[in-house]
């Protein structure tokens, strides 16, 4: 049976220098998996997304490759584009 991305991860972690850049990349994997996610639920491709949001095709997809780091602004409009809302949580 094929291993699973969590199984594959938890291994990874244990390496000290991959848990380094995963730390450092995890806000952007984070919200390229909502951003696809919540694209797709929706039955949108990134060229009809990226027309609503009145962007480029391109972009859509550095987002959600996690090549960019996307700003406040990118985020409230994305998700009023995909008939939500964004919300911010601070953890301490």
């Amino acid at each position: 049976m094929p291993m699973t991305w969590e199984e594959h991860r938890k291994i990874l972690m244990k390496d000290p220098e991959f848990r380094k850049a995963w730390e450092k990349t995890r806000l952007e994997y984070e919200v390229a998996r909502a951003l696809i996610k919540a694209r797709i639920e929706k039955k949108m491709t990134q060229a009809q997304l990226a027309r609503k949001m009145k962007t480029k095709q391109s972009v859509i997809s550095r987002v959600e490759n996690a090549q960019t780091k996307p700003t406040l602004s990118f985020l409230e409009r994305l998700a009023g584009a995909l008939g939500g809302k964004l919300t911010v949580s601070l953890k301490v």
